[in-house]
């Protein structure tokens, strides 16, 4: 019994040790730099291959209409003249 919680014990102080190594901070290498034990291999991503299907067939309405308004009337100048006697003012029109 007593063995079996000494083992327990030297395990957890080997695991925290052990993590302590692999989580210390150190400089970022890419994977093919740095140290290398033997074979390098580049990560492998493991993903399904894309679909590539027609979009679902379905009814849009068509947008409705726009009606533009219509333009402003365009004034005219009108200068100033003679009408049946009178002196008019030049005025838009």
């Amino acid at each position: 019994m007593f063995a079996l919680k000494r083992f327990g014990s030297a395990a957890a102080v080997l695991g925290v040790v052990g993590s302590a190594v692999v989580l210390a901070p150190s400089p970022a290498k890419a994977w093919w730099g740095g140290v290398r034990f033997g074979v390098v291999l580049p990560p492998v991503v493991v993903a399904p291959a894309p679909v590539y299907v027609a979009p679902p067939v379905a009814y849009y309405p068509p947008p409705p209409v726009y009606y533009a308004p219509p333009p402003p009337p365009h004034a005219v100048w009108v200068p100033g003249h003679w009408q049946g006697g009178y002196w008019v003012p030049a005025h838009w029109a």
